[in-house]
């Protein structure tokens, strides 16, 4: 069994704890269900191109950085210039939240994007409920058909899609729906990096898809390559959640790289 496998079978465990707590209902009466989203297609366009992650730990590195609270993380993220935002929300692998997302939406004016391993329609009214505008479909657990259906339960809700592929068997799994298409640098059952693999599959999306290098990216030469390659957006986190100022580590990085688009 893989750690992917692992995850997904606790995840299911996990949605059938929270129906049993909150139904769907009660997920649509919540505060920030009826607010207009912020949209990632549009953001990622100009400035930086960067999603910044906020990330406690991962299962191949274990604790990342357990030592700020998210709204201090995610506002310098966005002062220095960030796209878009990340965010972790499952607490067994990644030490994360829903409360993670929930708690900044307010002081956040640019898409956030709930990242967690979405295999439930109840998840993406979850997504809503909390402050997501955008969420996050990994390809490598589900088919394209689930990516369809969720793609379009997303849209309904307001949310963007954000897909995740890291093999070319995945390229089957984009829709025209989709509104972003990561390319995972990690694959996710051995956790190996490879920046040119991912070049690889970039050359075989639609010209008109957004993409975005998603993980291992671990300099500012990784991220040039990177953009020079013709990627419109990049998720970092490891980066940044590394150093013990993730804000400074994030403005110093800002400052070194070339935003034009």
């Amino acid at each position: 069994m893989t750690i992917l496998d692992k995850i997904i079978q606790r995840k299911r465990e996990e949605i059938s704890k929270s129906k049993s707590r909150i139904s769907v209902q009660e997920l649509k009466d919540s505060e920030f269900f009826g607010r207009a989203n912020f949209s990632l297609k549009e953001s990622v366009k100009t400035g930086t191109g960067i999603i910044a992650e906020f990330k406690r730990k991962s299962p191949s590195k274990g604790v990342i950085n357990d030592q700020f609270q998210p709204l201090e993380v995610v506002s310098a993220y966005q002062n220095f210039g960030a796209s878009g935002i990340s965010i972790l929300t499952d607490q067994d692998f990644f030490g994360g939240s829903s409360e993670d997302i929930s708690e900044v939406r307010n002081h956040i004016q640019i898409p956030i994007l709930r990242k967690d391993f979405m295999i439930d329609e109840y998840q993406f009214y979850e997504a809503k409920s909390m402050g997501a505008d955008v969420i996050l479909l990994i390809a490598a657990c589900l088919s394209p058909r689930q990516v369809d259906e969720y793609t379009a339960l997303s849209h309904e809700l307001g949310l963007e899609v954000l897909l995740e592929i890291h093999t070319e068997e995945e390229l089957k799994h984009i829709n025209p729906n989709i509104d972003l298409v990561g390319i995972n640098n990690r694959n996710l059952k051995d956790f190996k990096v490879d920046l040119q693999h991912s070049v690889q599959l970039k050359n075989q999306l639609p010209e008109e898809i957004l993409s975005v290098a998603e993980s291992g990216i671990y300099s500012i030469e990784d991220f040039n390559y990177l953009k020079e390659k013709g990627f419109n957006s990049f998720l970092m986190g490891e980066y940044f959640m590394k150093n013990k100022n993730p804000a400074k580590a994030f403005k110093e990085f800002t400052s070194n790289i070339s935003i034009s688009k």
